[in-house]
């Protein structure tokens, strides 16, 4: 018997070798799923044992013994009826529980057939497999301009890499904090089937996060954003406005989306207040619009019909009804005095023009023009505070894509209270209207450009339908609101920045702006927050001194260009924080961003002057 015993092939008797190498793999969720219904089994019987105990008939001796007596009779009866599954039960759990801490700590160090079939350990694949996304590409498809994509490196890993690490970290995301476009666009089944069942019967749905995307982002073009916001802190936006396609999206400054998936350096980015890495500008940031908003007064006036009304500029500017504070020109009196027409007024940004303007508008003409430019009007500035996002504006295949790119909500005031002087000053951008983000900027420029005058929902998928927003004027109207616009890069207060596009054969529209916003003080070394010391009354009437956040004045550069101004094809929307006038830094900026897009083909059509040139 013992030389029998001594001659038993144990190798040959193993599990792999029986029942084949998908034991190794099968066995731990086989043994989970008969843990489970081992553990529905003993609980069924336990019920059936206490129903059928309470119930059962009683025999003549026992209705003679004690209370006590007979419940222990019960109980021992019931006890003997489980104690077999009690013990089925116990070994079967420590069997599980055995069987996942070898195959959890010690197989894929000691077993040759583990480690041979590391690519279908269920922990080996919760990290590859299971997480590998598709590839993402730029507007182009090619796999050379991949913006995100898998490389293995150094130690032998697969690792997820990405072509443009700091010029698409806002829009990509990370995998902490607010998703991005990483976390969105790679959607996986919200209802995912049981692990162990998907194991024993390899019945899989297909898995969306393994495919491929395609974006409306030209990968050249975002790089060339990137260089032109250097060194600066501001936000570029580049859209279609016939079709919504986002072109380009840059903030400035950023992070590089590699190195923040590191939880020391993303804290590091999380506790920079002075620049604040993480904030997408373009969506996230509040700036206040200055002259480029006239071109929404300029819109609510041809839905209103009133683009006909002249206004007259003085040197000592304009007083609204009921105010005592004048409303001045840029520079003080008046850039252009006497009557003015609209072309005239918008091409010389008169803020006395576009402040009469808004008023003969009204607020209602403002609040409906508002709800059809995405722009959300409220009764008063703490209703402003609370707008929160607006998702919707998107067209998207999902919520969730939506959600993680939504924009804040910008907003104008337009209550009761607002007084004229208030209406006033929104129409040149200032005021309460000074809750403009660069991305709705663009699409406030990119209604005129529609050539139906429509306001197109902005996406980011490439094989996306165009969905309408909303319709905000005709196309006659549009037509005519571009032939304005096109009065400032030709004659106006963009002229010179617009020099190389013009003698380039390229017609454009645009609009110049600056705004002034109070910011708060950081000390360049430190980067911490400069305070400085006031005074004041306490509740008893006495001086006493406290500390407060300092502050400055910052000057913001703005520009919106449409271009072509026949047939528009790009709108853009440039903001450069502190960079003083619109026609000295945000111009130029976008006066270049025109003839990139030119040399990679994002604008086709030829434009009236190239026409003209060559007949």
């Amino acid at each position: 018997m013992l030389y029998l015993f001594l001659q038993i092939d144990w190798e040959s008797l193993q599990p792999e070798k029986l029942f084949g190498v998908q034991v190794l793999e099968r066995t731990p969720a086989g043994l989970s799923l008969a843990f489970i219904i081992g553990t529905v089994i003993l609980l069924s019987l336990l019920f059936v044992s206490f129903i059928g105990n309470f119930n059962r008939p009683k025999f003549n001796f026992e209705l003679g013994l004690p209370r006590t007596v007979r419940k222990r009779l019960s109980s021992t009866a019931t006890n003997k009826s489980l104690r077999i599954w009690q013990t089925v039960f116990i070994l079967l759990a420590l069997t599980v529980y055995g069987y996942h801490v070898y195959w959890t700590y010690y197989a894929d160090e000691y077993n040759e057939q583990f480690q041979a079939l590391s690519y279908k350990d269920l922990r080996y694949r919760r990290t590859t497999a299971a997480n590998l996304r598709g590839w993402m590409f730029d507007r182009s498809g090619e796999l050379e301009k991949a913006l995100a994509y898998y490389e293995v490196d150094g130690d032998g890993d697969i690792v997820r890499g990405y072509s443009l690490k700091r010029e698409m970290a806002h829009l990509l995301g990370t995998e902490r904090g607010t998703p991005g476009l990483e976390r969105t666009l790679y959607r996986k089944n919200s209802d995912p089937m049981p692990e162990a069942f998907e194991v024993l019967t390899k019945i899989k749905e297909k898995d969306e996060s393994k495919r491929d995307v395609r974006v409306t982002i030209d990968r050249d073009l975002q790089i060339y954003l990137a260089e032109k916001l250097k060194n600066r802190k501001g936000a570029i936006v580049v859209l279609n406005p016939q079709t919504g396609e986002l072109l380009g999206m840059y903030s400035n400054p950023t992070f590089d989306i590699a190195k923040a998936q590191g939880i020391d350096e993303w804290l590091r980015l999380e506790g920079n207040n002075r620049d604040k890495p993480l904030l997408n500008r373009a969506l996230r940031e509040y700036y206040v619009p200055g002259s480029t908003f006239k071109t929404f007064t300029m819109i609510a006036a041809f839905r209103d019909n009133r683009q006909r009304s002249v206004f007259v500029a003085r040197p000592e500017g304009f007083l609204a009804r009921g105010s005592g504070r004048p409303i001045r020109d840029y520079g003080g009196s008046c850039g252009r005095c006497g009557p003015l027409g609209i072309n005239e007024a918008y091409q010389y940004s008169s803020n006395q023009y576009f402040a009469q303007l808004a008023i003969a508008v009204g607020k209602k003409g403002i609040s409906d023009t508002a709800k059809l430019a995405a722009i959300k009007p409220v009764e008063t500035p703490a209703d402003a505070v609370r707008a929160g996002f607006l998702s919707e504006i998107w067209n998207t295949s999902d919520d969730r894509i939506a959600n993680s790119i939504a924009p804040r909500q910008s907003t104008i005031v337009t209550g009761k209270k607002v007084s004229a002087y208030d209406v006033g000053l929104e129409g040149i951008g200032q005021g309460y209207s000074g809750q403009m983000t660069p991305f709705q900027m663009a699409l406030l420029a990119s209604i005129p450009a529609n050539l139906r005058g429509r306001l197109m929902k902005p996406m980011i998928e490439f094989d996306r339908k165009p969905e309408v927003y909303s319709q905000v004027v005709t196309p006659q109207q549009a037509a005519q609101m571009r032939q304005i616009m096109s009065l400032v890069p030709s004659a106006g207060t963009a002229r010179g920045a617009f020099a190389k596009v013009n003698r380039a054969g390229i017609r454009t529209g645009g609009k110049t702006g600056s705004a002034e916003k109070v910011a708060p003080l950081y000390d360049k070394k430190t980067g911490k927050l400069r305070t400085v010391t006031k005074r004041r009354r306490n509740s008893e009437g006495k001086l006493e001194s406290y500390e407060a956040p300092a502050t400055y004045m910052r000057t913001d550069s703005w520009y919106i260009s449409v271009a072509p101004i026949d047939r528009p094809e790009i709108v853009i929307a440039v903001v450069v924080e502190s960079g003083g006038g619109g026609s000295r830094t945000a111009a130029p900026i976008a006066a270049d961003i025109v003839l990139k897009a030119r040399s990679l083909g994002l604008i086709k059509s030829r434009s009236s002057n190239t026409r003209r040139k060559r007949r």
